[in-house]
């Protein structure tokens, strides 16, 4: 196997690799022998035909495509090692030649680390930011808890009145055709969440349990099923069942029932002290990605768009885990949210960008800087994800590679390296 590396624009590298014939044409046989057991030939028993007679009957190029996955894989990867290529992506694969008894050529384009040159990194203006907590902020807190422990309770008597919550059924209509994904049953609704589009909560409001309502409500000229986007619909309702919240009262009793203290005022100073630590951290956190925000402005850097697009697509992927967990999945998720697909993959391309433009600024900080991580701090944190796992760090330690604490080492230098940023911030 011999590569070839020629350097592209933004931070691209394309590899063209021959693979000699000996390894393809053993890679043909390879092929044939996973395959022979389905392999049939004219005076032979299904699978017991001859390599020369299956090549000779089906023609070596009907195992070519094959044998090209075979050897693809192994030939990328030596050809990347041998050439001292970063890659930073997955390649884009090309075949260049699959000529019989001719070397087998393909090309890959992949992305690849790219230089990064700092600016000024120390001392970068940030907002100053205070943490103090309001009374309002505090009410509004207590309130939340509270909502928390309400409980609905069923109601036969009266009609729909708003934050009720009502069980329905429901089906909607287009142009009087019914339209997927428009139909549920003993579905919970809270009237006055917006949870459906347009004011079809609204015209629930008044109707009695075993009513059947016609709500008509217009879709969104930007709604994420174009077919529906600025539509007017018909949906067809039947009200199961009414319940009203009913909220606790904030006294001893409550804080009793929700925390360790025994009184009311207790909890809510509890409660001012927490909010309080929150916002402390919350302005850290702000602080620390402005400061990277200013840093990212000064440094100079070409992030190919392979590499900001399997970052994005590893994010999505998480959201789409994250979701599944709650029991929805991403279409619902941007129908709630009121979010076009476009919208959604234009705010994940760039969150991609920021997150890998993020981590290079930091990881070459962590470099000019010469910052270390201790065994200590290695080895903390390995504590604090046999933590999150519920395992025992020695036994988690066990499973790793070199290349896991390696990993995790170098997530500890560039932890310090934000540090370092924050610490040199002037707050105006």
């Amino acid at each position: 196997m011999s590569a070839t590396v020629e350097n592209l624009e933004k931070s691209m590298v394309k590899l063209t690799i021959e693979v000699d014939v000996k390894d393809f044409n053993d890679a043909i046989k390879k092929v044939y022998n996973k395959q022979k057991g389905k392999i049939a030939v004219p005076g032979f028993r299904k699978g017991k035909a001859p390599l020369a007679m299956a090549l000779q009957y089906y023609g070596r190029e009907a195992f070519f495509e094959d044998a090209a996955n075979e050897v693809m894989p192994d030939a990328y990867a030596k050809a990347i090692e041998e050439n001292n290529v970063q890659a930073v992506s997955r390649p884009e694969i090309d075949l260049v030649q699959m000529i019989e008894d001719k070397p087998f050529i393909f090309s890959a384009t992949v992305a690849v680390r790219p230089e990064v040159t700092l600016g000024e990194y120390k001392g970068v203006e940030v907002t100053k930011r205070e943490a103090t907590v309001t009374d309002e902020e505090l009410n509004a807190e207590l309130d939340k808890n509270r909502e928390k422990q309400a409980r609905f309770v069923p109601v036969e008597d009266r009609a729909v009145e708003a934050n009720d919550e009502v069980t329905i059924d429901f089906e909607g209509f287009v142009d009087g055709e019914a339209f997927p994904g428009g139909k549920g049953e003993n579905y919970k609704l809270v009237i006055g969440s917006h949870s459906f589009i347009d004011n079809f909560e609204d015209q629930l409001i008044g109707k009695n349990i075993g009513e059947d309502v016609e709500v008509n409500v217009t879709f969104p000229e930007q709604y994420q099923e174009p077919s529906l986007a600025g539509k007017p619909a018909l949906f067809k309702v039947k009200i199961n069942g009414i319940s009203y919240k009913e909220l606790p009262e904030l006294d001893d009793d409550f804080a009793q029932d929700v925390s360790n203290f025994d009184t009311f005022d207790e909890y809510k100073e509890d409660v001012k002290s927490k909010l309080l630590e929150s916002k402390v951290d919350a302005n850290k956190r702000e602080t620390e990605e402005e400061a990277l925000e200013k840093v990212i402005e000064n440094a100079t850097m070409e992030v190919a768009d392979l590499h900001v697009r399997d970052v994005k697509d590893q994010m999505v992927q998480d959201i789409q885990r994250n979701m599944m967990q709650q029991g929805i999945n991403l279409e619902q998720y941007l129908m709630f949210t009121g979010t076009t697909p476009e919208k959604f993959n234009e705010d994940m391309e760039a969150q991609a960008l920021k997150r890998i433009q993020s981590r290079l600024v930091l990881e070459e900080i962590v470099k000019v800087e010469n910052i270390e991580a201790s065994e200590e701090d290695v080895n903390e944190e390995i504590a604090n994800i046999a933590k999150m796992y519920g395992m025992e760090a020695d036994k988690l330690k066990e499973t790793m590679t070199d290349a896991d604490v390696d990993s995790i080492t170098l997530d500890m230098k560039v932890k310090k390296a934000s540090e370092l940023i924050v610490e040199s911030v002037v707050e105006k």
